[in-house]
């Protein structure tokens, strides 16, 4: 018989892997406190109408569609299935779709509920995502995202408290980053100072490569996608521009001055930076031309951040989207925000073995069983340690003590204790170090204090 299996592209955890991850979402979600930021949940499935054409063209070939109930062959005619045609046979038999990322969702939410919501709104959200891509090390079909988006303001110290967001998460992690950082408006000016300016689109599809392909390949796709040779050799400069951000905006400036998109992204760019510089970043800031982040409704400040220590990609992305609600009929609301790969992240802590001590919470303590007796009258103590916040367990079956002390051994439960009968008899409890094998007797009292003095 042949054993059940799961889809390429997701993955099982373990207790001890998802404790991990608890940490993950933990840590975020502290962080995201500390800026004022609440919580909100969206529905995995949404409308195929509110996913399609948020995501650009090559996103829109990566959501997950789902055919509808009942008879999904009832609005095709026999030559439409005859046609084989998968995007036009998708149209008429799904409706709906799992969600590709939780800002195009979101930004739903704020249309439907706008009259419900106090702006400038923060919110934070971590559930999963679902894309159809060809999975890979670090890119999954299934994984979680964990958002933080500001809402009904114009305002960059919003970005500039994103950078800190993202800093202080990595730092607590104890994860070396760098936070790549770009606007939208300055690859707009960009894309018209090299004469393509109705080619935006391609050019940030092409250069947001770079990292994954190399400049030959991205020069050969900007070809094929159209741009001419000139423009390919005026934006090399560019791509490989060199040194600190302050002397990559000085050349910018110069660069595009005729440019009033991007000089407007010069604007936006100078101010984030000159907050930055007076706050006491631990992680690495990059101003990076080659940041497009291909997602096409962002509009202004883009952002990225990768793992200094660790070969894998973007651990963390986001940026300004000033026109996403539009989609949804409604205008000249502004939006910024960025998201933590939870899995990603996962996968570096795992790496590099970053996670604390505290981060499995284990339980702290098990009492051995030997038997009805001895079992029920070690109820209300186990109940007593429970209520002080001590992880506690009793062994449910009065097996051999070989047996529990294995299990013991196998989840990492640094104590154990034992009351056979002659111990309750004596009011006494022998307590076992089970990583020196020191052991030691305690009354019931003095257990309770030990476990609740170190919780």
């Amino acid at each position: 018989m042949q054993k059940p299996s799961i889809p390429k592209g997701t993955r099982d955890f373990s207790p001890g892997e998802t404790a991990k991850r608890n940490y993950i979402f933990d840590t975020v979600r502290e962080v995201y406190h500390l800026y004022g930021f609440q919580q909100i949940e969206t529905p995995a499935v949404e409308n195929l109408s509110t996913l399609t054409g948020k995501y650009g063209e090559e996103g829109d070939k990566l959501l997950f569609k789902i055919l509808n109930s009942g008879d999904c062959f009832s609005g095709l005619s026999d030559e439409e299935l005859l046609e084989k045609n998968p995007a036009r046979f998708a149209r008429k038999a799904c409706e709906k779709g799992l969600r590709y990322d939780l800002t195009v969702p979101f930004a739903r939410y704020v249309v439907q509920h706008f009259n419900e919501i106090p702006f400038p709104f923060k919110r934070y959200q971590i559930q999963p995502v679902w894309r159809a891509d060809r999975p890979q090390k670090g890119r999954y079909r299934e994984f979680y995202q964990c958002d933080a988006d500001v809402v009904g303001s114009n305002s960059l110290l919003n970005e500039v408290e994103l950078i800190q967001i993202m800093d202080e998460v990595f730092r607590r992690f104890g994860i070396r980053v760098c936070i790549r950082m770009n606007n939208r408006k300055i690859l707009t000016g960009i894309s018209e100072i090299v004469g393509e300016a109705e080619k935006i689109a391609d050019i940030t599809i092409a250069i947001d490569k770079l990292d994954k392909i190399g400049a030959g390949e991205v020069n050969a796709e900007l070809r094929d996608r159209g741009l001419s040779d000139d423009a390919i050799a005026k934006l090399q400069p560019l791509i490989h521009l060199k040194g600190s951000n302050a002397e990559k905006m000085a050349t910018l400036e110069e660069w595009l001055h005729p440019s009033p998109a991007g000089q407007k992204g010069i604007e936006e760019m100078a101010c984030i930076l000159n907050h930055v510089n007076s706050l006491p970043l631990t992680a690495t800031l990059e101003l990076d031309l080659t940041l497009a982040r291909g997602l096409s409704y962002y509009t202004g400040v883009i952002f990225e951040v990768k793992a200094l220590d660790v070969e894998i990609g973007s651990i963390t992305g986001g940026g300004r989207y000033d026109n996403l609600t539009g989609v949804f009929g409604m205008d000249g609301l502004s939006g910024v925000g960025i998201s933590f790969g939870a899995d990603r992240i996962y996968d570096v802590l795992n790496q590099l073995d970053l996670y604390p001590a505290g981060a499995q919470r284990t339980t702290q303590l098990m009492f051995v069983n030997f038997g009805e007796k001895e079992a029920t009258a070690l109820l209300p103590l186990a109940a007593q340690l429970r209520r002080t916040g001590v992880r506690t367990e009793i062994y449910p079956d009065a097996v051999k003590m070989k047996k529990q002390m294995a299990y013991a051994d196998v989840r990492r439960i640094p104590f154990v204790a034992l009351a056979g009968e002659t111990e309750m008899a004596e009011n006494i409890i022998n307590l076992k170090n089970m990583t020196t094998g020191e052991q030691t007797r305690v009354t019931p009292a003095e257990l309770v204090e030990i476990f609740a003095a170190a919780t």
